[in-house]
């Protein structure tokens, strides 16, 4: 205060007619004790205050709220010796607060340690107070604790390649120690994205997503995974179809994701965002973070440094002429913001207090590297550097977890990859959806119109801000003879609302004779999949090659070049009751990599075709071998992985179900509502009330089961052996 009072001309510690030094000094010591005093005592009222302000709103308060803060600690001091105009009380109040966190080091980027310290020590303040209060000494008993990190977008070579090049030292020194975690691969679905795989991950099943937005043509709605109203109701009819309330159930958080995953403790979770009333904000983890002030300073202060590196960057890669490349202008710098500093500190900061809390389960998505991916590309120097970012975070919840009160066991998930390449509008000239009227014969304007990115950070910042979430794409067409065109990554949707169910490859020739061979000949098109009436579901490629989905076999036909599994994920989506008239695979080169994303990307998920359908786990050794696992299923009477491996996102659910019950016991369904039994929405899902039935309850659910633990049989050191038997018995019946 000061050095300030010195430097700025409307700020000051002294009295009209001057004071001495060592007055002035303790007018500066009373102002400071005054403004820290009433930053630990009121900041925490005034956040609680304006929960109705959006989230970033609220981070852009911080500076006028601290400023108001310091006029008040002035107004305090003896005989009117402090005064400051409004504006230079928020410069004064910012950097003071800068300063208070820089020396206790909350601000340091590359060193966490003195960070670590503090927590450490209130770790160890909780256990000493818990263990007084129980009559015992501190201790770390019980069962151990699961963390499940999801790297968002971070395909496993990615990851192995960042591990060998020291870019993640903490995952690279859990690969090399004998005692640490072991890798493994596994395969997506053919929607490879969030909605799909975490839906899966968290509840059990994704059937019935076929990609990340699609068209449902009995009530006219586009779903969009990332649109709370639409997680809410894939989350519904997930639990409706398992009877199962999800994989943290049972004293479980979960922090940052889409879903709940039946947890009792929810922050930044989509599906809240469509639920009214006390204890359901969607956004209440980001009030609990910045009730800290040093929280708040810090992360403002890291937003705007994001943004400045963000322009940077763009303005480098524009300069060197890299290709290829995406607009990055606009909103984006400060949509990158939010995901790789707000959401990430928020996020970590919430798993730290549910490790201290010493919760069961916790499931947390960390989103800075998808964001980033898809408009810098997923090999770039750019996502190289929030890989580096993201270990040093993953370096703070493993130093950590040495002093919560049980012990906790680290698990490193991804819910698929990203592929790269240019661009189908990029590198044809044309969107799909501008080559689907083409096809029609329907206008299409003489400039192709790009088709927007519309990843899950976008959408969470428009949550944060409150304001409603908007997609590309129009709910309804604009007529009701419009095809209806929907992007995923590299996966297109194609419906006509006019044509009840699913419309048939001998409908659409008799309507638009040109159309499906338009798409099968282009040559960003690598596949589609049609419904026959003579041949059943057919999948068509170029040259007029058509193969039966009965008789699809991996490398061989359109399918040709897309890997193992191939077959089986496009006859699995083929049997949902909401697969797309026409879905649409881009082309893939396996020499390159390349895919060609249908939306404005240039690292894209979301179809078959590369890296993004090669996600990753990472598991402390000495945790049952997900193979192992998939071979005991198998030895069941359960149908062998295609492919082999682990495939598919629900078989990740029961190797992460299994090893929760390694050490907690037998698992409970909880009711079908999920959320541990809060009552349903709100509000119907549009259309429901009139369609008077569940279009996610396509099939009959399988019973409810009681989870049971496997044997208490030791494992084997350095493989663990898989658990005896599966839990096929029905159990109580949900409700």
């Amino acid at each position: 205060m000061l050095v300030l009072a010195g430097i700025l001309p409307d700020f000051r510690l002294q009295s009209h007619d001057g004071d001495s030094i060592t007055r002035t000094a303790f007018t500066a010591a009373w102002g400071a004790g005054a403004f820290g005093l009433l930053s630990a005592l009121v900041w925490p009222v005034l956040v609680r205050a304006l929960l109705i302000v959006p989230a970033l709103v609220l981070g852009a308060l911080v500076f006028f709220l601290n400023g108001s803060l310091l006029l008040i600690a002035l107004s305090l001091i003896p005989d009117d010796r402090g005064a400051a105009n409004p504006e230079t009380a928020v410069v004064v109040a910012a950097v003071m607060s800068a300063v208070a966190s820089a020396t206790s080091t909350a601000l340091a980027v590359r060193d966490d340690d003195a960070y670590r310290r503090r927590l450490s020590r209130l770790a160890d303040r909780r256990r000493r107070r818990g263990a007084s209060r129980a009559g015992a000494e501190p201790g770390r008993d019980g069962p151990p604790g699961t963390v499940f990190l999801q790297l968002d977008g971070v395909g496993h070579d990615v990851l192995t390649r960042a591990a060998a090049d020291g870019l993640m030292p903490t995952v690279a020194g859990w690969l090399a120690d004998s005692f640490g975690h072991r890798l493994t691969p596994w395969r997506t679905d053919w929607s490879s994205q969030t909605g799909a795989s975490q839906l899966a991950i968290l509840h059990g099943t994704n059937h019935d997503v076929p990609a990340f937005r699609w068209y449902e043509k009995e009530t006219g709605t586009v779903m969009v995974s990332s649109r709370p109203a639409s997680a809410l109701e894939m989350q519904r009819r997930a639990i409706a179809r398992t009877r199962d309330g999800g994989l943290l159930a049972v004293d479980g958080a979960s922090r940052g994701n889409l879903f709940g995953g039946g947890a009792g403790q929810l922050a930044l979770v989509l599906s809240m965002a469509a639920r009214r009333g006390k204890g359901r904000r969607s956004r209440a983890g980001y009030f609990a973070y910045f009730s800290d002030p040093a929280n708040a300073v810090r992360t403002a202060l890291s937003f705007v440094a994001e943004v400045v590196r963000e322009i940077v960057q763009s303005t480098r890669a524009r300069a060197r002429g890299t290709f290829p490349r995406v607009k990055r202008g606009g909103l984006y710098p400060f949509i990158r913001a939010f995901a790789t500093v707000v959401e990430r500190d928020v996020v970590v900061a919430a798993v730290l207090g549910d490790m201290f809390a010493g919760r069961t389960a916790v499931y947390a998505d960390l989103v800075a590297y998808d964001e980033v991916a898809h408009h810098s590309g997923p090999h770039s120097r750019d996502a190289e550097k929030v890989l580096e970012r993201l270990d040093r975070s993953l370096a703070l919840i493993a130093e950590i977890a040495d002093h919560t009160p049980r012990d906790y066991r680290i698990v490193l998930l991804s819910d698929h990859g990203q592929s790269h390449g240019e661009t189908f509008a990029g590198k044809y000239g044309l969107t799909l959806k501008d080559l689907v009227r083409a096809g029609c014969g329907l206008p299409v304007p003489r400039r192709a119109q790009r088709t927007g990115s519309a990843s899950e950070a976008r959408d969470a910042v428009r949550i944060a801000l409150r304001r409603p979430v908007e997609g590309q794409e129009a709910e309804h067409p604009a007529k009701p003879s419009d095809p209806v065109v929907l992007a995923s990554g590299n996966l297109g949707l194609l419906s006509f609302p006019d044509i009840e169910g699913r419309a048939s490859r001998e409908q659409m020739d008799r309507r638009h004779p040109a159309l499906l061979g338009t798409l099968a000949n282009h040559p960003g098109i690598g596949f589609l999949l049609v419904r026959s009436e003579e041949h059943g579901s057919v999948v068509m490629g170029p040259g007029g090659t058509e193969v039966p989905v009965a008789e699809l076999a991996d490398g061989e036909g359109p399918l040709a070049d897309f890997g193992p599994g191939a077959a089986a994920a496009v006859r699995r989506t083929d049997t949902f009751p909401h697969v797309a008239d026409v879905m649409i695979n881009s082309m893939y080169d396996p020499e390159t990599g390349t895919v060609h994303a249908f939306e404005e990307q240039i690292g894209s998920h979301g179809g078959l075709g590369g890296e993004q359908s090669r996600a990753f786990l990472l598991w402390p050794r000495g945790m049952a071998d997900p193979l192992d696992i998939v071979a005991a299923e198998t030895a069941e009477g359960a149908p062998p992985p295609p492919g082999g491996g682990l495939v598919g996102a629900e078989a990740v659910h029961r190797v992460l179900t299994c090893w929760l019950l390694e050490h907690s016991g037998p698992q409970v369904p909880v009711r079908p509502q999920g959320f541990g039994g809060v009552a349903r929405a709100d509000e119907p899902f549009p259309g429901q009330a009139q369609r008077g039935g569940d279009p996610g309850r396509a099939s009959p659910a399988p019973p409810a089961r009681t989870l049971l633990p496997p044997p208490a049989e030791a494992p084997r050191p350095g493989r663990a052996t898989a658990r005896e038997g599966r839990p096929d018995a029905p159990g109580p019946t949900a409700g």
